[in-house]
């Protein structure tokens, strides 16, 4: 697949993820209108990598870990060019020929490259939450500069960016992000000394990678959201609520002055808000799965419950901490939810580490990338000395 003047050319960083791979869906879907030029992953995944690679063709393929990198160059044999190492990343985002970049890589290793792209002046299509929630500040203001648009693809900030197309920002009176509340919903707390991965990663509604599976699960998902929505959208924490829908078919709404709603319902298929941000500001048609109305039944809301408040609040004392306390929350639960996944800890103590290195934190305002950073690994390592206390 090679690029055109009239086509749209995008960089894909996290290909073999679940949001890459519903991203090259989209490409598929829209071959007269997208092309890919790079794409990037880790390496994990050598067998898909090389099937993408041939498939579309891209002038870049970035790989982060080296020796898979070489792997690749050799089985590719000259297909296209392949570069390795952590700046691998940026070099896929900053690529000359690149107008619009799928950040899709999970956890703050995306910040990076997130910033590179924003700084480059390329268009944002934007599912790495924890970039926005380690330095939204920084990055919304290095996009100003350089005049890049920030498209959410999280299916709630897609609907919330969808719904706020409807009125000035100065009549929102709320945002309202929904969850399904995960795998643990109704589950009674006593028994979550139980839980294992498996369990955790199994979400009811949406096929996700095991980090953010996890998340939904403790349901710091909707804490990590709620920061990312008050830098996207610009409002105080204490204008943005979060409801229980467990259908997940209103994927968010958005409260205005006079009384009305506005929702945005869609069956939960990921490729719905990929498209919406690389279509922005234009809506394409399409042959994916439809929502009918008709059969959806009774639609359920209801509040956060008790048992699963915790992670929420913990987001909003770090909103309400400032400086770098949303980049220490979102690396120590990365900390935590690594460590649980490899069986180091059981369920219930991911959020006894997040909720330690909260509070061992002092905060201080984040005015570069490399203080976002040094935040970052600092709040790691506190947290691994939490995890290997006794």
């Amino acid at each position: 697949m090679s690029g055109g003047a009239d086509r749209q050319r995008l960089a894909i960083l996290g290909s073999t993820g679940s949001i890459g791979r519903s991203a090259l869906e989209v490409v598929r879907h829209h071959a007269d209108r997208l092309v890919v030029t790079a794409l990037a992953a880790y390496g994990h995944d050598l067998e898909l990598l090389e099937a993408q690679a041939r498939e579309f063709r891209p002038r870049l393929v970035a790989v982060v870990d080296g020796a898979a990198a070489d792997e690749l160059r050799a089985r590719l044999g000259g297909v296209t060019e392949v570069v390795a190492g952590e700046g691998a990343l940026e070099r896929a985002a900053t690529h000359a020929e690149v107008d619009r970049v799928v950040a899709a890589i999970v956890g703050a290793a995306g910040l990076r490259p997130v910033h590179a792209a924003l700084a480059a002046g390329k268009d944002l299509a934007l599912a790495n939450k924890e970039s926005f929630v380690v330095a939204g500040a920084l990055l919304r203001a290095v996009a100003r500069r350089s005049g890049a648009a920030i498209v959410p693809i999280d299916s709630e900030h897609a609907a919330l960016h969808q719904a706020l197309r409807c009125g000035e920002s100065r009549e929102v009176r709320r945002l309202v992000l929904t969850a399904s509340g995960g795998p643990f919903l109704d589950r009674d707390p006593s028994s979550w000394g139980e839980i294992e991965p498996a369990e955790a990663v199994d979400h009811p509604k949406w096929e996700m990678g095991p980090k953010i599976s996890v998340d939904s699960a403790t349901l710091m998902n909707k804490g990590l959201e709620l920061i990312e929505a008050c830098r996207l959208f610009d409002l105080p924490g204490e204008r943005i609520e979060i409801v229980i829908h467990p259908q997940s078919i209103v994927h968010s709404m958005v409260e205005y002055c006079d009384g009305s709603w506005i929702a945005q319902l869609a069956v939960n298929d990921m490729v719905l808000p990929i498209q919406y941000a690389l279509a922005y500001p234009e809506r394409w048609s399409n042959r994916f799965p439809r929502l009918e109305p008709a059969e959806l039944g009774t639609l359920e809301f209801r509040p956060v419950p008790a048992h699963l408040r915790r992670a929420v609040e913990l987001a909003r004392g770090a909103l309400a901490a400032g400086g770098s306390a949303c980049a220490v929350l979102n690396a120590a639960n990365e900390a935590a939810v690594n460590a649980f996944l490899d069986g180091r800890i059981g369920f219930p103590r991911i959020l006894d580490v997040v909720g330690e290195v909260v509070a061992a934190h002092r905060p201080e305002e984040i005015d570069s990338l490399e203080q976002a950073l040094e935040w970052d690994s600092w709040a790691h390592g506190c947290a691994e000395q939490a995890l290997s206390a006794p």
